[in-house]
Order: C-alpha cells, then structure tokens, then sequence
C-alpha cells in the first residue's frame, strides 16, 4: 500500500519552474529532497531559482535567514548511483512529452520501492496512460501544483482509471501537509483547471489575432471586469506560450472538438520563440527576464 511517511524523503524530476518549485515546498514543509535532472544547466537554474525565492520571503519577513538556510539544506541534487529505495513519493515534472513522461515512469517504478507513490504534475496527460507504462498502475497519481507553486493553494489530485483509492488518500494527506488544498479529479483531458483555463485563454488570443482589442484593453476587461487577478494574455506569458500550445493540442485530440483549436496567432507566437516570461518575451515584453 502507497505510504507517505514524513521521515523518508521525496524525490522530484526536473528542476525547471514547476520542479524547483515542488522541490522547494516540500523542503519548506521539513521533508528531505533529491532532485534531479539529466541537464545540468537546468538544475543549475533550479537550485538559483529556489535560492531567490526564498530570498524574497526574507525580504518580505514572512521567512528568518536562518531558516532560509534550513529549507536550501533539505535541498540536494540526486547523483547517479544514489540509492532512491527510500523515496517515500516521487513527483515527475519533465516537460509534457509524453515519451518522456513514460520513459520516467518505467524507471521510477524500477528503482522506488513498491510502496513508494509516483505523482505526476503534468497539467494535461492522461494518468492512465501514464500508469500503463509501469507494472503498478495503482500507485500513480496525478498531483498538478499551481504555478507558482510555493505561492498558490491548490492541488489537483487526478485519480486515474487504476489509482487506488489508498494512493489517493495518501497523495490527498501529502498535499495537506505541505500547507496545500488538494481536490480530487478525475482524469480527463485538462482535468478541470485547464479544461477550463486554457479555453479562456485561448480564445483571448482569438480576440487579439481578429483585432477586437489590444493586449492591454483584453486583459484589463479580464481583470476589472471578471475580478481576475491577471489578465488572460499575461497568464498566458507567466504559463508559458509552448505549454498553452501542448495543453490545447491534448485538448483537441482529447475530445476530438474543434472548439478546443489552437488559435494561429498562439502557433505563430510558439514557431517564433516568443514563449512568455521565461524569455523575456511573448505577448508583452520582460526586461528583468
């Protein structure tokens, strides 16, 4: 049966945004953390990443230097040849190719022991899917962290088509214990966050392509007239334009509708580069970036 005992530490795959972030809430919660990602640049700029957002909480008092310090010394990289059997839970967070995804899950359920849990934080791939490529479908879970992730409250749990009910209570107290809400959900395509979401968005950049308004006046609708903390375009940008793309692609075959169609202007956007904050640059410009 899937533990998530408090004393054996987690392992979390990939160090980009959503990985350095997963990586430092656990930390924050007391837990050990080995992460780990085959390019080093990357782990590089996930460590720093964590870095700077602990500092920020520093400066922002919500957070003593000293146990900055402690969080960072949870934190360590997970080098070939260490043993992973102890993992309690191991979250995927490699970039939403479904190969890849598969390819880390064969190996996960190699090395982690049987009860470990394996939580995927993709934000669109079916977890039965996932769970297919290993011999214990029962232990995966979905576990989509908001982004970003030390900040928002929510957790999708995503119950797939052979997840145990023991792995989801399981996945469910995991989440509580690192300060999150988790909700359960079952697997469909976008789950519920971006089923919903990215359509909004989607059709946002509809209205920019057809020129019903500029960026500005769209997002400012959104936000002044919907209540959003963010407008649709610069949610867009903070996401990442490449991830809006994938999430619509796996809607559309998905559900096989048309409705979910990729606008032109949002391919146009990805083909150029133009993939948001993480740049510098998308649907509006970044300097700091």
């Amino acid at each position: 049966m899937p533990v998530a005992t408090a004393t054996r530490p987690v392992l979390v795959i990939g160090a980009g945004t959503m990985g350095s972030g997963i990586a430092q809430v656990f930390a924050a919660a007391g837990r050990q953390v080995m992460i780990q990602d085959n390019d080093e640049a990357s782990l590089k700029r996930g460590l720093a990443a964590i870095g700077k957002s602990l500092d920020r909480l520093v400066k922002k008092g919500a957070l003593d230097a000293a146990a900055r310090e402690q969080v960072l010394g949870r934190i360590r990289n997970a080098a070939p040849g260490d043993s992973l059997a102890d993992c309690a839970i191991a979250v995927e967070a490699v970039p939403e190719r479904l190969d890849l995804k598969k390819a880390v899950f064969r190996e996960l359920d190699r090395v982690l022991a049987p009860d470990a849990i394996l939580a995927t934080n993709t934000s669109s791939i079916s977890i039965t899917e996932l769970a297919a490529a290993t011999r214990s479908p029962s232990r995966v879970v979905g576990m989509h962290f908001m982004n970003p992730v030390p900040v928002m409250q929510l957790v999708e749990v995503v119950r797939g088509l052979e997840t145990s009910e023991e792995t989801v209570r399981a996945t469910m107290d995991v989440a509580l214990a690192l300060g999150k809400t988790p909700v359960v959900v079952e697997d469909r395509p976008g789950f519920v966050s971006n089923r919903v979401l990215l359509p909004m968005i989607n059709e946002a950049v509809f209205a920019l392509q057809e020129g019903v308004a500029t960026r500005e006046a769209i997002d400012t609708v959104m936000k002044l007239g919907m209540n959003h903390p963010l407008g649709p375009l610069a949610l867009a940008d903070l996401i990442g334009l490449d991830v809006c793309l994938d999430i619509m692609e796996v809607l559309q075959r998905g559900f096989g509708d048309d409705k979910y169609r990729p606008c032109p202007l949002l391919r146009t956007m990805v083909a150029a580069g133009r993939l948001g904050r993480k740049v510098g640059r998308g649907f509006y410009e970044y300097l700091d970036s």
